[in-house]
């Protein structure tokens, strides 16, 4: 078991980043412009640290399978960015943000990445009002804010629910800019197949242009994946059908430790599964449950009736309903973290009180929040007696101003009116806390190698609070990385340029290929989807939500099957040489076919419930999660040994100086 040296500056916590700024090696800028940084995902983080480091003078070159950064999944990003600015005076602080993600995150992240992560946030959104991103203002002009779960404070920034669109703009606008100057060369619908190294260290990829077929040797003398994260494993999700866990994943199998893959986010407001044949999910934004109100029937007959369509919500009384988060968490109400949600929804619904016709939903009534908005505009107009028409007129309107777009979208895909009828919502699969080991510079294991975003796992341990995707995205690109590769790159500056034709980028591009020839020559009759579906029906299935021993060790089993059926029975159509989606599919799924084996020993080797990670067998007698803070207070570091199921454990130690361990608590 190696030592993992996370690099962590010594002295307090709250002098740390800025000490370590001050002590690391700089390049200067005539140096910068003789070195080379390829920058793979250009979505939030990608995109931010692609453009900084280009502003800074380095020679950035940026790869997506997109046919334009700006279609980055950030994109999808709804409901806000958190930053403790205090704009609402509420007692937010560098601390408290501190705070509510350790807490948030069941005490599983480091003490110094989170502190550094609540310094730098405020930085953020002063640098996105400068690139016009239009964040939501109050009536005076100031910066408007919202509550998202897990906090007691309004800190989160956004532009109705579009605010990751809004962002990426701003990233995508900043990296244009730099693309006219020549400092960014831009390699759209390219998709990186493996990582390269020269004498232990990364220098460069191997790509395939994903309109040619063709592949190709690209050098650098550092190498930035903010690729996103994994949570296609599960098939459903609400991550774009395109994203994957290739270029981390090919990162690992070059060395890099996978770190804590178990840690999965299941977001509690996403619109229900339909149907079998439905290749994904959509996420309705947390933002909603600021306002909306989560219920279930009382009554299983009024539960079952609704399920039947022979009575309708609205229909039932507020004594016929249950209003589950208030009635067990009441300090928080539905503002618990996301993790709790969830769990509280699949209880309520697999004890029979769920409300669509597959019985796994609950209700997001926004009926009380359009009363209160409708008195208070009424009252702010002088009409101290309105009708209750005019009340629900004037509500409407404020709750369309602040989600008219998320309510719009519902309508399109539910064909029902949300301003009339409560939501459905459910469960389902959006982030991922794990993915690649990094230090306290956010370099992996393998010198040279960066992950940034949610290709890493350093911020959120084992649950992510909501808004705080986008934040750690923008500061690891705009505010870290640009600082911390320097320290590396200090040491290259009479490198020169890295050749390509060398005998390890001819090893490397000699195993893609075969990889491809491979994949191409298996000659079965099985779809890539089949076994796409297959595999996230067994992680959905056995580890979900809930995990237990019994469930994990079949998944194991069940998961080395499926992934040696695929490499004999798969069928990938067309040629290798051109433009092939089913190819691109293949490689993706055959990554994911090994990743989720890994995310099952995970979860088997963790005995303990955290955060996401939720095993049957150890929680409360109220059934929340049930820590071992004395055996599993680590970051579990996977090393690739050629076989998943011999993958070397090392472990992280994480140490509390700050802030004191105990059971969350959220009533």
């Amino acid at each position: 078991m190696a030592v993992l040296d996370s690099k962590i500056p010594e002295g307090p916590l709250e002098e740390k980043w800025e000490k370590h700024k001050n002590n690391i090696n700089l390049v200067n800028p005539a140096n910068k412009r003789n070195i080379d940084i390829i920058v793979v995902g250009t979505g939030l983080a990608g995109g931010s640290a692609a453009a900084t480091l280009a502003e800074l003078g380095y020679n950035v070159k940026t790869f997506c399978y997109q046919d334009s950064p700006r279609r980055a999944h950030s994109i999808a990003a709804q409901g806000g960015i958190n930053a403790s600015k205090n704009y609402q005076g509420d007692g937010d602080s560098d601390y408290r943000l501190f705070y509510d993600t350790v807490k948030g995150g069941d005490y599983r992240s480091r003490e110094a990445n989170v502190y550094r992560l609540a310094q730098v946030s405020g930085n953020i959104i002063d640098q996105c009002v400068a690139q016009g991103v239009p964040f939501a203002r109050e009536y005076g002009g100031l910066l408007d804010n919202r509550s998202f779960g897990g906090v007691l404070v309004s800190r989160t920034f956004y532009a109705k629910g579009q605010t990751g669109q809004q962002l990426l703009l701003g990233a995508y606008s900043a990296m244009n800019r730099q693309i006219n100057r020549g400092k960014i060369l831009s390699y759209n619908r390219h998709e990186m197949m493996d990582l390269v190294l020269v004498d232990g260290k990364a220098r460069g990829i191997i790509a395939r242009n994903m309109l040619t077929g063709e592949i190709e040797r690209h050098s650098a003398h550092a190498v930035v994946l903010a690729s996103g994260g994994y949570g296609n494993v599960f098939f459903l999700s609400t991550n774009a059908m395109g994203s994957n866990v290739m270029a981390a994943w090919r990162a690992h199998r070059r060395g890099a430790f996978f770190a804590n893959p178990c840690y999965t986010q299941i977001h509690p407001t996403c619109i229900p599964v339909t149907g079998e044949h439905q290749s994904k999910l959509t996420l309705m934004s947390e933002s909603l449950r600021n306002d909306g109100r989560i219920w279930v029937p009382k009554k299983k007959e009024d539960a079952q009736a609704i399920r039947e369509g022979k009575k309708k919500p609205t229909e039932l009384s507020e004594e016929e309903r249950d209003y589950y988060l208030e009635r067990r968490y009441p300090a928080f109400g539905n503002l618990v973290p996301r993790d709790v949600a969830s769990r509280a929804a699949k209880e309520r619904c697999d004890a029979g009180y769920g409300v669509n016709k597959t019985g796994e939903a609950v209700f997001l009534d926004f009926a009380s929040a359009i009363e209160r908005y409708g008195k208070e505009r009424a009252f702010t107009m002088g009409h101290k007696s309105p009708s209750k028409e005019e009340i629900i007129t004037l509500g409407k309107e404020t709750v369309a101003a602040k989600y008219g777009n998320l309510f719009d979208m519902y309508q399109k895909i539910v064909d029902q009116n949300p301003y009339e009828t409560p939501m459905m919502i459910y469960p389902a699969v959006h982030y991922t806390m794990g993915g690649l080991w990094v230090d306290y510079n956010l370099q992996t294991t393998i010198p040279g190698c960066y992950a940034a975003g949610e290709a890493n796992f350093s911020d959120h341990g084992a649950n992510r609070l909501g808004a705080s995707a986008l934040m750690q995205g923008l500061a690891d690109g705009y505010f870290v990385l640009p600082y911390t590769i320097g320290d590396y790159l200090a040491n290259d500056i009479g490198t020169g340029k890295i050749p390509t034709d060398s005998s390890e980028f001819d090893a490397v591009e000699k195993d893609v290929t075969a990889r491809i020839e491979k994949l191409m020559n298996a000659g079965g009759k099985n779809s890539v989807d089949s076994y796409h579906k297959k595999l996230g029906q067994i992680m959905w299935n056995k580890c979900g939500m809930a995990r237990n021993e019994q469930g994990l060790k079949e998944a194991l089993k069940e998961i080395a099957a499926l992934r040696e059926d695929f490499w004999k029975n798969v069928r990938v159509p067309g040629t290798a040489t051109g433009k092939n989606s089913e190819l691109e599919k293949a490689g993706r799924v055959a990554d994911f076919l090994e990743l989720g084996e890994l995310f099952a020993k995970d979860a088997l080797h963790r005995s303990e419930s955290a955060g996401g990670h939720f095993r049957e067998e150890y929680q409360t007698e109220e059934g929340e999660a049930l820590r071992d803070d004395e055996d599993f207070r680590y970051v579990a570091a996977w090393e690739y040994t050629g076989n998943i199921g011999e993958a070397q454990l090392h472990k992280e130690e994480l140490e509390f100086n700050n802030i004191e361990l105990k059971t969350r608590s959220y009533k």
